[in-house]
């Protein structure tokens, strides 16, 4: 008696199923892709109570979540390897597989340490899973399509982090931060469920070599980045022991791009750059994950620390505006297929970083229906900013260099997610000490890293102006290295 179903090859998938083929296996990409999303979003209300938990200060507590997208971006790094030597299904079914026996494991420990451990192992299967939803946009549907495919794709995914703060904020008042481990779960089973009946075995696989080399230095590089932020605020900026961290740096960026250059099997070809779309869309990628994941670190803390909420209220403050993000997902899709996706793009981009000056405008005097209102423009712009971000990046690349140009695309934007949550959290703490010691209200300390985000999105805004394409090479369909 077979337990499980019968693996089919793709053409296999299309005779049974049809022109329907595509969304099947989108809709097991979307589903395995929330399990990665609710993992990294599902604990920012939890940062308070792990806090008065373990007795430790705020600066420490951010490894649950920093932690957790350093092994989110590290582990990004070889999903093009693994795509070519196992091919999408496997990856995918397994990373999903141990998503879910690590979150089960964090919902058990009771030890810091451990928390942070399972977190990274969580963050590490995310990582694997996170490139692989826009690359099957990319692969599975012709050019005209792309938009829509990537707005209802994105709609799901999104769903998750809207739902995700008031969900985790209930969990956290009922059962406590141990819960929020197992949000992911029911997600992972039923991905694995369904993945085994549509996601088809690949065709040819490589048998080219992985490049440990760089993988290493680009661990290096995003450890080290980390750990630059929070020695800065310990040690100060012009200290030894930061310059020498800095000078290390950027021989490590230097090594990597020499490696690059000479080595026939480098992680990244830095041939994807020379696509002047691609190259400045990095750069604005990597902004667009500071501003995401400091905004939505900084939200929950700031009311919970500074306005005196409780997690569930804190939660369900960010329900409406995560409403309108879901809600307006769909419609921008739609629109990146008609209209220029960097016009979007930079339009999401001024509109998200113009409404984190709205936290700054009542300051003190803020209620909290206010408060629910001030944050539904920035999901407006973010809205704007997913799916027109894929297709202005990934929309003129060589279709042999999709699996590294959505790589590096999830790579920068969680690079900077990570250091974005480190840099709010250090600068927070710096200014609330601050401000404490002058008897001040440390509300203005949460202010101030809303303007630092807004500033950091307006130099980003500059950037995206220049994701003009160079080439006219423009993905269509799917090409002969596609390895789902």
């Amino acid at each position: 008696m077979r337990l499980l179903p019968e693996s089919r090859s793709r053409q296999e998938m299309i005779d049974q199923y049809g022109d329907w083929f595509k969304w099947l296996a989108l809709l097991v990409v979307g589903l395995g892709t929330i399990a990665a999303v609710l993992a990294t979003t599902s604990f920012n209300v939890a940062v308070p109570a792990l806090s008065d938990y373990f007795g430790i200060g705020q600066d420490k507590v951010q490894w649950v979540i920093t932690g957790f997208m350093a092994a989110l971006t590290v582990g990004m790094l070889p999903t093009p390897w693994f795509l070519e030597r196992f091919g999408f299904r496997k990856i995918f079914l397994y990373a999903n597989f141990f998503l879910a026996v690590f979150s089960i494991a964090g919902a058990l420990s009771n030890d810091f340490l451990l928390v942070v451990i399972w977190r990274v192992l969580q963050g590490t299967m995310a990582g694997l899973l996170t490139p692989l939803p826009m690359l099957a946009v990319m692969r599975l549907f012709p050019k005209g399509t792309q938009g829509r495919a990537a707005g209802i794709l994105t709609f799901g995914i999104v769903l998750a982090p809207a739902v995700a703060p008031s969900l985790s904020g209930i969990l956290l008042e009922h059962y406590g931060w141990q819960s929020i481990f197992l949000l992911s779960v029911p997600f992972c089973i039923l991905t694995g469920v369904l993945g085994l009946h549509w996601l088809p075995v690949p065709g040819k696989l490589s048998n080219k070599s992985f490049d440990w080399t760089g993988v290493v230095i680009l661990c290096l590089v995003s450890l080290l980045s980390i750990n630059l932020i929070t020695d800065m605020s310990n040690q100060g900026i012009l200290a030894t022991g930061t310059i020498v961290q800095l000078l290390l740096l950027l021989v490590l960026v230097w090594f990597f791009v020499h490696h690059a250059r000479s080595s026939r099997i480098s992680i990244i070809s830095l041939e994807v750059f020379l696509e002047r779309s691609f190259a400045m869309g990095t750069i604005v990628s990597l902004a667009y994950g500071v501003g995401l994941y400091a905004s939505s670190y900084l939200i929950p803390v700031y009311m919970q620390q500074a306005l005196d909420y409780n997690a569930a209220m804190s939660g369900l403050a960010l329900l409406p505006s995560g409403i309108v993000l879901v809600l307006i997902i769909p419609i921008a899709g739609l629109l990146a297929d008609y209209f220029s996706p960097r016009g979007i793009t930079v339009v999401g981009m001024a509109i998200f970083g113009a409404s984190f000056i709205l936290f700054v405008i009542p300051a003190a005097d803020v209620t909290y229906s206010e408060l629910v209102y001030i944050t539904i423009p920035g999901r407006i712009g973010l809205g704007l900013i997913i799916p027109s971000l894929t297709l202005a990046m990934l929309g003129y690349l060589k279709t042999d260099l999709l699996g590294q140009g959505s790589m590096i695309m999830n790579f920068s934007r969680q690079l900077g997610g990570t250091l974005g949550v480190a840099v709010v959290a250090v600068f927070v703490e710096w200014r609330v000490a601050y401000y404490s010691a002058q008897n001040t209200e440390i509300i203005h300390a949460y202010l101030e890293g809303f303007i630092l985000i807004a500033i950091i999105f307006a130099v980003a805004t500059l950037v995206a102006l220049k994701m003009k394409p160079r080439s006219n090479v423009i993905t269509k369909t799917v090409g002969s290295h596609d390895h789902m």
